[in-house]
């Protein structure tokens, strides 16, 4: 009976991410590194180069996709065929689920224990009716909980492209991504790359890149594991305009280190 029930789970998440044709996730194992922020740009930034994307918020505890894209507000519903995501306009091309549209606030907590949370995961993986996809990006959280180790035995027997780290310079921050690193190896995750967000701060009035941190960590941290390093993202106060809307930084801002880091971003993943 249990080995019918996981061969129709497999069969379900096969069926409802039929029409996706790569899957990326963003991974870090530091909470706070700004892992939200990348999945969302990279997302938009896809969108910009004229795809058809879908972004899966799993972090249930620090649901922060909703709150970024300005989308707050909205309200998911269920089909016959199972979980509806929001479209961010008519056009459709770019999808997203969290679990934040299920809150009545944003400042409610999630209190829940393990199993629920499992049963959550696994709900947003095998019931999304995901129409045609590009891609798919899903957001994960921090860590190597139980949380990880659910999205890895559920995408087992799906085609996944790989994982974007996600770190900030400082020491405690790789620490950590180096478990992610390691995490990563065990379960046979693909690693696509290392990207290093806050790294520096951008004058508003001169624009010079001032490193308040460290330097350089993500790149050594790389080169330290043998995989790529697919650039660096500072802190820049014009990011905070993009905040509560569906725009891209390549639109927005594009003469921005930003800009540049997420374009040559796009160009590495994109095949």
């Amino acid at each position: 009976m249990c080995n019918k029930k996981i061969c129709n789970s497999k069969l379900q998440i096969l069926e409802m991410l039929d029409k996706v044709k790569h899957i990326i996730l963003v991974l870090s194992g530091k909470g706070g590194v700004g892992k939200s922020t990348v999945s969302t740009q990279t997302a938009l930034a896809l969108r910009e180069n004229g795809l058809k994307v879908g972004l899966l918020d799993i972090d249930l505890c620090g649901p922060s996709v909703p709150y970024l894209l300005g989308l707050e507000q909205c309200e998911i519903y269920q089909c016959e065929d199972g979980w509806v995501p929001i479209y961010t306009d008519a056009s459709k091309t770019l999808a997203v689920m969290s679990i934040g549209f299920l809150l009545k606030n944003r400042n409610d907590p999630i209190i829940w224990r393990g199993p629920k949370k499992t049963m959550m995961i696994k709900t947003f993986l095998n019931d999304v009716k995901w129409d045609d996809l590009d891609y798919l990006i899903i957001d994960t959280p921090p860590g190597t909980s139980d949380e990880h180790i659910t999205v890895m035995e559920c995408m087992r027997d799906v085609r996944c492209d790989g994982a974007i780290i996600v770190t900030t310079p400082q020491g405690v921050a790789l620490d950590d991504v180096r478990k992610e690193l390691t995490f990563c190896k065990k379960t046979g995750i693909r690693i696509l790359g290392i990207l290093e967000n806050m790294s520096g701060f951008v004058c508003p009035s001169c624009s010079n890149c001032t490193n308040i941190f460290s330097s350089n960590g993500g790149a050594e941290l790389a080169k330290l594991a043998g995989v790529p390093h697919l650039g660096t993202v500072p802190i820049d106060p014009r990011m905070g305009v993009l905040t509560g809307t569906t725009s891209s930084v390549l639109k927005e801002v594009p003469e921005s280190n930003t800009a540049t880091t997420f374009k040559n971003l796009i160009q590495k993943i994109v095949v």
